[in-house]
């Protein structure tokens, strides 16, 4: 086995704080609303509706687990962030600025637009480091 990774570059104190601290809002504000609605209303939600609910659930508990784990679980928070950016920018930048600005879109705004937050605790040289420089795992055993 190849023993030349490259340590990732140290997290301050401070910033692993931000992150639990992010992991418990997303956590508490996910759990505030969707387990009771998964256990007590989803029964004639259409498909897509029960989809997202229950990967909302999902994320919750991979939250707690980034509360105690806050650089192992930061691919969740990436991925939460990447479709958040995604859908602000493909969604609802055009939607404003093409007057089709709706309640719905406006719903889903103020549900995603706290992202941002992330963008100014994710230790963004540490995840340079991990998934963009650092070798990667062996593709086949031969490469072991």
């Amino acid at each position: 086995m190849s023993t030349d990774r490259q340590a990732a570059p140290p997290v301050s104190f401070w910033r692993i704080t931000a992150l639990r601290i992010l992991y418990a809002l997303i956590a508490a504000a996910l759990s505030s609303f969707v387990w009771q609605q998964l256990f007590f209303q989803s029964a004639d939600w259409p498909v897509m509706r029960g989809i997202a609910k229950a990967m909302m659930g999902a994320l919750a508990i991979l939250c707690l687990i980034g509360l105690r784990y806050p650089l192992q679980m930061l691919p969740v928070l990436l991925f939460e962030l990447l479709w958040k950016t995604i859908w602000l920018l493909a969604i609802a930048l055009p939607a404003a600025l093409n007057d089709r600005w709706s309640s719905d879109i406006e719903s889903v705004f103020y549900e995603t637009i706290g992202i941002v937050i992330a963008y100014l605790i994710i230790p963004w040289r540490y995840v340079w480091s991990r998934y963009f420089t650092q070798p990667s795992e062996p593709w086949t055993a031969r490469d072991r």
